[in-house]
């Protein structure tokens, strides 16, 4: 079974944010995928916690996976909009 790298470092600027993994590659994911850290204040942003599978804002209340990341997956709490 095949394992996600782990994030070593994440950085923001404007309009995205940066996840360099243990394996040399770097992420760029725009801020808009993820709303909470869209809306949330820089140096809310900078209290990231690095885990083994992942990144953590305690108080953003928000989770992201380092899998999803690189599988391309978005925020999966947004509600969307089917049309009937």
């Amino acid at each position: 079974m095949s394992t996600s790298p782990r994030a070593t470092a994440v950085r923001f600027d404007e309009d995205s944010f940066w996840v360099d993994l243990e394996d040399g590659r770097t992420l760029g994911i725009p801020l808009a995928w993820f709303p909470r850290l869209l809306h949330g204040s820089p140096e809310l942003r900078a209290k990231v916690s690095i885990s083994p599978s992942g990144l953590h804002w305690d108080e953003l209340d928000e989770d992201i996976s380092v899998a999803g990341l690189i599988a391309g997956r978005g925020d999966q709490t947004r509600v969307r909009n089917v049309a009937a």
